[in-house]
């Protein structure tokens, strides 16, 4: 029988010292000058050294190797060596690597694509017809697209990945050049499969893991001289104004930088400016008093020079005099130098308060040992390093290669303020699920150039709240900087609710990190993930998947001067959807156009979805939340799993705690019966201050466990239509419970209504309108939508309109 598909292992993703570097002998094909090995059966390497030396050690990019060996048949005869799985062919001349003499064919798997033979040295394209891209190590003065590398998937089914060139991980962490100069490939044959090649890409090069649940709230970011109380007074302005934020970034000068110009630049520093900051612990503990964890941001390419407070004690472990005042070079390469640089610069600034490093790279790609990018050797060096001690570590840095996912999060650079970089920026994110590389964090509103715009502005503060990570940040230049307030009330107004939303999605989007964390399933990634055989869903690259069950289609161009509208293309797979922000209900199995005003974008939910949302946006999002509200979207049987853990270091799914619920629809959707099962898992919470909510629909009764509690009508939301709530107060979930939900009504929206609110915001003629307005009290239907189009209505709000009468009333 074949084995079960391989998971990826959430354990510690990055500890070399892995007896599974080397296969099971049963996996191993070996010839003279090559080495085939079946990791799974759509996986498989192929080494090739004219001297027999292969490699065993983990790698930089691949840890572990020895995976249930899968069922396959091999036969070896004048034409040379063929080998069959249950998915892929491969045949090999056994000589040299050339182009007819190493293939790979897909067997029996569903593909998009006529070729289905994968030949050594095929071009690789990256693109729409051929590999579908990964992600790239920054988007540094970027302004609009930017090439990608090439991904694990690709519309022929198969990708190849070259491992080459990377060093190997030796037992205590460190790295060792190879002993072949040979080829060190893996072929990946997955066909439309695209979220197994990833899943099982991670049985090899370690799984994506669990970030600080606290990461998921909003960064604030700026490039600004702030003093501690400057500081200080914006934080508590935010919480004044119900903004809330969970990551304070303290930008490059909270450290020295006017230095003596004989020592180079100030971009590279240690010691705090005790100008700005004359107590830095002090500091530090008040950003924790009020909820906030502290990044620092750091640029070590000029290493330790003799105004560094460190100076003395670095040069001493490194060997030299500090008398003598030689700088102390930037030597990644060197244990010594990495062994003084965290323990003399970095150790000290954690213990005084500093929660992770923001390693802003100035590096290059060459350092002083030979084959090391320095960047991934910072990356490598800090994230293990952070998670000493039991603590779960972090890293906040540009990406360096495959096997990067292990380190997040991401910072994808100093990109440029314009509408390209925004239109951008959600396919680079969701492609980037390609590699496996699923925490980009973007500068949120951009960091330079550009001119100021305010719907812009607003538009990349939507998009930010709903990624992967939501870094509001700018550059020094003092009219670039993104507090809300600065782009008026409208846009203020827009952006709290938005950095609201971000908060309440937490416990959503924490659950995403554990499905990416055990099964590689990105919590941002493209639609061709889940919809791999529909054509469209290669067509939509700047829409997105967000978690089990939300689709974003992001909105990144400006509006209609003369209508206040903004348009954005979507593809909806079968089903219904519920767009969260205007009630709307959509029929899937199409691609359709949709149009919006300023406050809204298109968050559409599956329906059947239980969205497990936190009641307070302002409670500090590192915590399990007290009080948690399930919104239920009618239309399908459904449900939800709530995953959480006790926050603390490195976790196995044994420590994970699970809350599952479940609903079914009955009497034609008139009834649903919600579940809430008993909680697993020790320290689990127990007792929750439970609400339910349900989207596009008016409740008759309710009733817990057979006991009618009152029914809340219409309640008003930050951001979407009012919604029928049942609040259950505090409950004792150590058995479950039941609430049953009678006489429920699909609530139809009032279309009228919001066709005059289109009308009435458009900028157009008065007697347009009025027209517009009589069609829609006195007709109806395809005699409406005959009568619109006759009163030759710009385009853009004829699209609306159109919308707007062609939703579905509801459930």
């Amino acid at each position: 029988m074949t084995s079960a598909p391989p998971r990826p292992t959430p354990t510690d993703p990055d500890d070399p010292v892995d007896p599974c570097g080397t296969a099971d002998p049963g996996a191993v094909v070996q010839g003279g000058g090559y080495r085939i090995t079946v990791l799974t059966s759509r996986m498989i390497r192929v080494e090739r050294d004219e001297e027999d030396r292969f490699t065993d050690a983990p790698t930089q990019v691949v840890l572990r190797r020895r995976l249930d060996v899968p069922r396959y048949r091999v036969t070896v005869g004048a034409g040379g060596l063929d080998l069959w799985t249950d998915h892929l062919h491969l045949h090999y001349d056994e000589g040299p690597l050339h182009a007819a003499g190493l293939s790979v064919t897909l067997l029996g798997q569903a593909r998009t694509a006529h070729e289905t033979t994968w030949r050594y040295s095929d071009a690789v394209e990256v693109g729409p017809t051929g590999n579908l891209g990964g992600t790239t190590r920054t988007l540094d003065a970027v302004d609009g697209a930017a090439p990608l590398d090439p991904g694990l998937v690709s519309r022929t089914g198969i990708a190849v990945i070259d491992d080459s060139d990377s060093l190997l991980l030796t037992p205590d962490g460190w790295v060792a050049p190879r002993q072949t100069q040979g080829q060190d490939l893996y072929v990946l044959a997955y066909g439309t499969d695209h979220r197994a090649a990833v899943r099982e890409w991670f049985t090899v090069t370690g799984a994506s893991p669990l970030l600080p649940r606290w990461v998921l709230g909003n960064w604030w970011s700026r490039f600004h001289r702030y003093t501690d109380a400057e500081y200080l007074t914006l934080m508590d302005r935010f919480a004044e104004q119900g903004m809330p934020f969970s990551v304070a970034v303290v930008d490059m000068d909270w450290h020295l930088t006017d230095i003596d110009p004989t020592l180079g630049t100030g971009w590279t520093g240690y010691t705090w400016n005790r100008d700005l900051f004359p107590d830095p612990p002090a500091f530090l503990a008040e950003l924790r008093r009020r909820g906030l964890r502290t990044t620092l941001n750091v640029h070590p390419a000029d290493g330790v020079r003799r105004h560094e407070e460190a100076y003395p004690d670095v040069a001493r472990d490194l060997g030299l005099d500090p008398a003598d005042g030689l700088a102390v070079a930037f030597d990644i390469g060197s244990p010594t130098f990495v062994e003084a640089y965290l323990r003399r610069l970095h150790h000290p600034q954690e213990a005084a308060g500093v929660d992770f490093w923001w390693l802003d790279w100035q590096s290059g790609t060459a350092s002083r040992r030979a084959g090391l990018d320095p960047l991934w050797m910072l990356n490598h060096v800090h994230y293990r390093d952070a998670g000493r001690d039991g603590r779960r570590p972090l890293t906040f840095s540009r990406y360096a290669g495959l096997g990067s996912h292990r380190y997040p999060v991401g910072f994808s650079g100093d990109t440029i303020i314009s509408w390209d970089s925004l239109a951008f920026q959600p396919s680079f994110t969701a492609t980037a699920a390609n590699v496996g590389y699923f925490w980009w964090s973007h500068d949120i509103g951009g960091h330079f150039f550009g001119t100021k715009d305010v719907e812009l502005a607003t538009r990349w503060v939507q998009l930010g709240a709903l990624s992967p990570v939501n870094r509001l940040h700018s550059s020094n230049n003092p009219f670039t900087s993104k507090e809300p307030w600065r782009f008026g009330p409208r846009a203020e107004a827009i952006m709290r609710r938005f950095l609201r939303l971000r908060h309440q999605l937490v416990p959503y989007l924490y659950s995403a990190m554990w499905a990416a964390h055990t099964d590689g399933v990105g919590p941002v990634r493209p639609m061709y993930h889940d919809h791999p055989t529909q054509v469209p869903a290669y067509e939509v690259p700047h829409q997105y998947l967000l978690g089990a069950d939300l689709i974003v289609v992001p909105v990144t161009s400006p509006m209609d001067r003369s209508t206040h509208l903004a348009q954005t293309d979507a593809w909806l797979p079968e089903g219904r959807w519920f767009d969260l922000l205007t009630g709307r209900v959509y029929r899937g199995g199409r691609s359709l156009r949709l149009y919006r005003t300023l406050d809204q974008v298109p968050v559409l939910a599956r329906a059947g979805a239980v969205l497990p949302l936190a009641v307070d946006p302002m409670a500090d999002p590192g915590l399990d939340p007290a009080a948690l509200a399930l919104r239920l979207v009618p239309g399908a049987d459904g449900g939800c799993v709530v995953l959480e853990d006790d926050g603390r270091g490195a976790v196995s799914v044994a420590d994970r705690y699970e809350t599952a619920v479940e609903v079914r629809w009955l009497d034609g959707g008139r009834t649903a019966v919600l579940r809430v099962h008993p909680p697993t898992g020790d320290g689990v919470l127990r007792r929750r201050d439970l609400t339910v909510e349900v989207l596009g629909a008016r409740l008759g009764r309710a009733l817990l466990d057979g006991r009618e509690v009152p029914v809340q009508h219409g309640v008003a939301v930050e951001i979407g239509p009012p919604l029928d709530r049942v609040a259950l107060g505090e409950v004792d979930l150590t058995q479950g419970l039941e609430l049953r939900l009678e006489e429920v009504v699909p609530h139809r929206s009032d279309q009228r209504a919001e066709v005059f609110a289109l009308l009435d915001e458009a900028e157009i003629a008065f007697a347009t309108k009025d027209a517009a307005w009589s069609a829609a009290q006195r007709l109806d239907g395809l005699d409406l939508v005959a009568a619109l189009h006759a009163l030759d209505l710009p385009g853009n709000l004829l699209g609306g309109l159109l919308e707007v009468l062609g939703a579905d009333a509801g459930p």
